[in-house]
């Protein structure tokens, strides 16, 4: 999934410090990914640890991380994959709302995949209410759908903007791939709860922390995968079809820092790794002074590339380079 903020390429940075800082050995260690996103960290770490610990505020979020880190034993889905992928279209709310030719005209999925959509997300809530499927093929099959879903999204990256016209990837026809996730000997937890008030009520060894880092709302910029996993009525708003979201502390240059603190405070565990980058809210300064605070501080630096759009080029892309901190506390 296309995600800002995603630390699939810092994957191995994160893990070669983290293991570097408590061994290489962690089958003893509960895990916790606190803002886990698309569960990127949380999967990297799964086989290794004797437990995670995953949450993450947005409802999407909370699918996919049910899936890919809450479901632990196999499962048998290869069958209802293959149904789904047999449906015909109906002309349900994401049709009516964010298709191609919708009243609203807004072009997230073409006319074909909106409706495929909800025919594909109307029988998965059927499954459930009659019990064909339990929970855990539940959530397997809603993130199939936001994964499969997001590949032909009409968008540039985030959900926040549609594009004029139907892009070539996503024309073409959605197919519903599976989800699939890794099997363990032990089961994880999976939480969707505000951050600081989660922390106060869990306990473990390592906490990874990627909180958000600017300005940007996730509730607001990946909206319309909420609206997918729900599958509920509201009255969208305004030209891109905005629904009621959560604004996060970590996002206010006003609260950040106090808000950070508070979580670092109450934090039960023994390490405790922030990845942040030098365009975040908090300067490294700040985040060293409240991290101290409570124990050994350390940092480690990674310089890498990545791409922005270049507004004063016709919106040529060129690249940038962004320095991730990971910051550790030995509490």
């Amino acid at each position: 999934m296309n995600y800002i903020g995603s630390k699939h390429k810092l994957s191995h940075f994160i893990s070669t410090t983290i293991k570097g800082v408590c061994g290489d050995d962690l089958s003893t260690k509960v895990f916790c990914d606190l803002f886990a996103g698309t569960a990127c960290v949380g999967r990297g770490f799964k086989g290794s640890v004797k437990q995670i610990i995953a949450n993450d505020l947005e409802y999407y979020s909370y699918v996919l991380n049910r899936n890919y880190i809450g479901n632990y034993l196999p499962l048998e889905t290869n069958y209802l994959i293959g149904e789904l992928n047999l449906l015909a279209g109906k002309n349900g709310f994401i049709a009516q709302h964010y298709g191609e030719g919708s009243k609203a005209e807004r072009l997230y999925f073409s006319k074909q995949n909106a409706q495929k959509i909800d025919a594909i997300r109307l029988q998965i809530e059927t499954w459930k209410e009659d019990q064909t499927i339990n929970e855990d093929q539940y959530f397997f099959l809603l993130a199939s759908l936001l994964e499969s879903a997001d590949k032909v999204a009409n968008t540039a990256s985030v959900y926040g903007a549609y594009l004029k016209s139907i892009k070539k990837s996503a024309a073409k026809p959605l197919q519903l791939f599976p989800a699939q996730f890794e099997t363990t000997k032990n089961s994880h937890q999976v939480f969707q709860s505000h951050s600081n008030d989660l922390i106060k009520m869990i306990k473990g060894d390592i906490l990874y922390l990627d909180p958000p880092y600017n300005a940007r709302q996730y509730g607001a910029n990946y909206h319309l995968l909420n609206t997918i996993a729900k599958y509920d009525t509201f009255a969208p708003r305004g030209k891109t079809g905005l629904r009621p979201y959560n604004k996060s502390a970590y996002s206010s240059k006003q609260k950040v820092d106090t808000a950070f603190e508070e979580l670092i405070k109450n934090a039960q565990f023994n390490y405790v790794f922030l990845s942040y980058n030098n365009e975040g809210l908090m300067s490294p300064e700040a985040v060293k002074n409240i991290m101290s605070a409570y124990g050994k501080y350390d940092i480690a630096t990674i310089e890498y590339q990545r791409f922005k759009a270049d507004k004063t080029q016709n919106r040529n892309h060129k690249a940038s380079s962004t320095t991730e901190y990971l910051h550790i506390l030995e509490k």
